[in-house]
């Protein structure tokens, strides 16, 4: 019988119309090793893995020559999630220890990531894993110049695998830099016949990329983006990114205070925030990773990657003023100061990122 995790974590596969959702989605499937995988899709028809299915459960369910139980999502997302936690339980279903949602090409990723939080039964059972973006290689470029969801997908992914690179010579190279301005830290697959393989993009590893420094400096963000088009127009959309280096202690529950608030005033806009933070009284680091309104659990590093004790927070962020953002981080993090906090002129720092 599978050993059922705590928390199911509910893996998002997203990306662009036409970039290769399905075509990945049916690869990984047949990997022995999702075989007790739930798989959440809009329509089957859509998905074409009608070659796969050995039974129907009921009009929304079937179970593929994997094992993995396939639904289709016809209403709300938590509703889904909720009578697919219920029948197992009641052993209606084979037991899954993930679960697996293809997006449409055009949904912003938020809705699917907040649902996990905002339903008070999901946040008690499931926990958000990896946000795996598929990104074409030939029109990739074109999609993120013209589409703001293509932007938002690819700034929110853990993991980017870029598709059909087999046919072009090679990755295009300002593709790679868009990617790489709009998500420094993501960790970048090409896709072949062969991978990347399921464990890599799903597995607990994958899971847990919150303890794990993915760019050459850590957390750092190399190059702050300031998106123009492949042309060298203004880009539509408002997406940058932005770090906060700070070389005295944090004060965590300050850290906190700030980050609630940002989060519950601005999370669709805040697409990712992590960083490595000296945290007054730790002697290691702390991991933060968060994706708008969701916030992993922090994780304690081994020890500084560098040997430098610098708190260093990366965020990306959809028309947010990274000037302000600072401003009331540095009045409610900062362990130094912790005491503005009680001051009357602290309130203005609220009022900033209220106003952000």
């Amino acid at each position: 019988m599978t050993d059922l995790p705590a928390f199911t974590p509910v893996h998002l596969l997203t990306g662009f119309l036409g970039s290769g959702k399905t075509t990945l989605l049916k690869r990984l499937l047949a990997d022995p090793a999702l075989a007790d995988t739930a798989v959440l899709i809009n329509e089957f028809g859509e998905i074409g893995l009608d070659h796969h299915l050995v039974e129907r459960i009921d009009d929304t369910m079937v179970l593929l020559q994997s094992g993995c139980v396939c639904c289709t999502v016809r209403g709300e997302l938590a509703e889904a999630l909720r009578d697919l936690h219920s029948r197992r339980e009641r052993g209606l279903m084979p037991a899954f220890a993930r679960v697996v949602i293809e997006s449409t090409g055009l949904a912003d990723p938020f809705p699917v990531l907040s649902t996990l939080k905002s339903d008070p039964v999901l946040r008690h059972h499931f926990r958000a894993g990896s946000v795996i973006t598929t990104v074409d290689a030939v029109n990739g470029l074109s999609q993120l110049d013209t589409y703001v969801e293509s932007n938002r997908q690819a700034a929110i992914a853990d993991r980017i695998v870029i598709t059909k690179a087999d046919l072009l010579d090679a990755v295009p190279q300002a593709l790679a830099a868009r990617l790489g301005q709009l998500n420094p830290d993501a960790v970048c697959h090409v896709a072949t016949a062969d991978g990347p393989d399921a464990d890599t993009l799903l597995g607990d590893g994958a899971a847990s990329r919150s303890a794990q420094l993915q760019s050459a400096s850590g957390f750092y963000c190399d190059a702050p983006a300031t998106l123009v088009t492949a042309d060298g127009m203004a880009h539509r959309t408002a997406i940058s990114s932005f770090v906060v280096c700070v070389g005295e202690p944090i004060d965590w529950t300050g850290f906190g205070v700030w980050l609630t608030m940002l989060l519950n005033r601005h999370g669709d806009r805040v697409l990712r925030v992590k960083g490595i933070l000296d945290i007054a009284g730790e002697e290691r680091p702390v991991a933060v990773h968060g994706v708008q309104h969701l916030v992993h659990p922090p994780v304690h590093l081994a020890g500084w990657p560098d040997g430098e004790r610098t708190s260093r927070i990366v965020f990306i962020v959809d028309g947010l003023d990274a000037k302000l953002l600072k401003r009331s981080f540095n009045a409610f993090a900062l362990a130094g100061r912790a005491k503005a906090r009680l001051q009357p002129e602290a309130a203005g720092y609220v009022r900033n990122v209220q106003s952000l």
